[in-house]
């Protein structure tokens, strides 16, 4: 009796294969991104390049500024030369930097090694979740993209892993010089990664996108109504303010300031705040892997969750509930509360987030996706800049305790502006199908 595998089931496999390369793109992506907050008490307390808190919330506010840019740029680039390119470029580009900042002497240069990592980060998200949207089964999407997004949170987890162990012996450019492994990952996507469908379908190549559809065993994306509009940048963007889009755009960039000013903010200040609530080194970094422990089981929850009652819903409900959680953290309370309390925070927080992105995805035409994710995201990092800012600014003027109490606040204005949004899309798809047709349609 034979045991090889069916035809069906290997191309199953290449389909998790497909979307496997992204989840792994992402978890570096996760490990650059936090390994600055895991390794910051370290710095400040060595006073390592000069540091005070306010320069600290300068240098994370340098990362999400080169996050918005690469945020802003990456959709329309990713539209002209493709998903694939872009990704591989983006890992790249976050490794080297790294590097820069494993050799810096001064703050000037080790802020511009994170503004140049920050492009490479801010680039890769919206591109990995436009990949995976392209891969994942129909009705599923906003499941596969909370799938996607637990990599960004084992990142998170192991930041902290690298901060206890690898700094302690090392010091803390030991961990930036971990950061640059990701480098030896890009051969592998270069020969690996397929590209994406919509992209292929958008530009022509459909005989291309028809074979790769047909291999990973997935449905092919409609042909854009108009190729050459599809591939214009202005007109990308433009269409996302047309036939009465812009307000729910607008909606959507507003909750996505609030919802990164507090990914962010809390990324960047959680272990330090900790500490600054009385709690040990060992315990404050404790609270980055519980927190983002909680934002792998939030993603897999909320995307299931969004998939059957509606991503605007679930991540209003998600904000409000993140708001409570962050408040609670500026009480003293006892260690194993604290600890239950910032698990749940990061199942609701980082899941709350990624839902506005799921929605934007699977609500967009799928040769406008990536600038819509990618303005989305882009708009958002204005709050990413100015959250690691402010929690700076207030931890140098001796107010750390208020640093919850305004994250907390991100979050409340988050859960209006979504809400709003899913009201709204609740009114406009009664006329058109049900929700669940209008979130399962990619």
């Amino acid at each position: 009796m034979s045991s090889s595998p069916s035809p069906s089931a290997r191309v199953g496999r290449l389909a998790v294969v497909a979307v496997a390369l992204c989840w792994l793109a992402v978890l570096f992506d996760g490990l650059d991104m936090f390994i600055y907050g895991s390794v910051l008490p370290h710095m400040l307390a060595e006073k390592a390049l000069g540091l005070t808190p306010d320069k600290a919330g300068d240098l994370g506010s340098y990362a999400t500024f080169g996050m918005l840019v690469g945020a802003l740029t990456a959709g329309t680039v990713a539209d002209r030369v493709g998903r694939r390119k872009l990704m591989v470029a983006c890992v790249a580009l976050f490794s080297l930097a790294s590097a820069l900042c494993a050799t810096a002497g001064s703050v000037a240069v080790f802020g511009l090694g994170r503004t140049i990592a920050g492009i490479g980060l801010g680039g890769l998200l919206p591109t990995a979740i436009s990949m995976v949207s392209d891969y994942a089964p129909r009705g599923r999407g906003a499941l596969t993209i909370g799938m996607l997004m637990t990599a960004h949170h084992a990142g998170g987890i192991l930041s902290a892993y690298v901060a206890l162990w690898v700094v302690e012996p090392l010091g803390w450019r030991a961990a930036f010089w971990f950061c640059v492994l990701p480098l030896l990952f890009v051969p592998v996507l270069v020969r690996f990664l397929p590209e994406s469908l919509s992209f292929l379908v958008a530009k022509g190549r459909t005989d291309q996108a028809r074979a790769l559809a047909g291999r990973y065993e997935v449905e092919l994306p409609a042909a854009p109504a108009d190729k050459q509009a599809a591939g214009d940048r202005w007109n990308a963007l433009a269409n996302l303010f047309r036939g009465g889009e812009w307000t729910q755009t607008l909606l959507y960039w507003l909750a996505s300031f609030g919802g990164l000013l507090l990914v962010y903010g809390v990324a960047t200040w959680l272990p330090t705040l900790m500490r600054g609530e009385g709690y040990n080194l060992g315990s404050a970094l404790t609270f980055v892997v519980l927190f983002n422990l909680g934002g792998i089981v939030g993603m897999l929850v909320a995307g299931r969750a969004s998939d059957r009652f509606g991503a605007p819903r679930i991540s209003a409900i998600w904000f409000a509930l993140t708001a409570a959680g962050v408040f609670l953290l500026s009480v003293h309370m006892p260690l194993a509360l604290t600890f239950t309390v910032v698990f749940l925070t990061g199942v609701f927080l980082n899941s709350a987030q990624t839902m506005i992105y799921a929605t934007v995805s699977i609500r967009s035409r799928p040769e406008n996706r990536a600038t819509a994710v990618g303005w989305t995201s882009g708009m958002g990092r204005f709050g990413a800049v100015f959250g690691p800012w402010l929690g700076g600014q207030l931890l140098a003027a001796n107010n750390g305790d208020w640093g919850f109490t305004a994250f907390a606040l991100a979050g409340l204005s988050s859960m209006v502006f979504i809400g709003i949004a899913a009201l709204r899309g609740s009114k406009r798809t009664a006329s058109t199908g049900s929700e669940q047709e209008l979130i399962g349609a990619h």
